[in-house]
């Protein structure tokens, strides 16, 4: 049984966007879709003294309307200072944020990529790496795309090999499961429920917050507080 999971990209992802990751055998970027604004695509949040704070990566949307998310160009380069200057502001605290830096500073300070989608996927893989998810990772257009919302998610599965689909719960709402069962893919609901709490600076915990904010607390032992042990 293989195991397949398509997810648009986002920006630093919570703990759950890696779980799923981590519950499939190849997860696929979905990045043929059109890009949304004021999304998960480039922003994420942290948490600060004051309270929850978003992270922001600006990107050129203006009289853009229809781009899809691969298409999407980031705005200059002074962001990744100033989010790498505000990681460091409101987690230096942490008892793992030296180890994390270490990997982490350079995705912010080296050259980083023209494309939303390159930065987002740059920012997945180096996580999974940290975490020990070998999940394969693709890219929606490495594949043939069909018209049709759910049409399009099944025939990306089936090209992919996958005979199980992952979907997150929210897809419920549009997903046709007959038009998985038609190609003998089972359909299955990711729960995101159940989260334990773990050592957080700043006040009541919160659980939405991007998955960084798990490692600089926890270290080698962030997937012990995420559904996804490493053996």
């Amino acid at each position: 049984m293989k195991k397949v999971a398509i997810v648009q990209s986002n920006y630093i992802p919570w703990k759950g966007y890696f779980d799923m990751i981590a519950a499939v055998d190849e997860f696929i970027l979905y990045d043929d879709m059109q890009y949304t604004r004021r999304d998960w695509r480039n922003r994420n949040q942290i948490k600060t003294p004051q309270g929850v704070q978003w992270l922001t990566v600006p990107v050129r949307v203006k009289g853009k309307y229809l781009q899809k998310i691969r298409e999407t160009d980031i705005e200059g380069t002074e962001w990744a200072s100033a989010h790498w200057k505000s990681l460091v502001q409101n987690y230096r605290r942490a008892p793992h944020f030296e180890e994390i830096a270490g990997w982490l500073e350079p995705l912010y300070l080296n050259e980083s990529p023209i494309r939303l989608s390159e930065l987002n996927r740059r920012f997945i893989e180096a996580i999974c790496d940290y975490l020990s998810i070998q999940t394969v990772i693709s890219n929606s257009w490495d594949y043939r795309l069909v018209d049709g919302k759910t049409e399009r998610l099944a025939e990306l599965c089936a090209q992919a090999g996958g005979t199980r689909y992952v979907s997150g719960p929210a897809a419920k709402d549009y997903v046709d499961e007959e038009v998985f069962k038609e190609r003998g893919i089972e359909l299955t609901w990711f729960d995101y429920t159940g989260y334990p709490e773990y050592p957080q600076l700043w006040g009541g915990f919160t659980h939405g917050v991007t998955i960084l904010d798990l490692l600089f607390n926890c270290g080698s032992e962030s997937s012990r507080k995420m559904k996804w042990v490493h053996p």
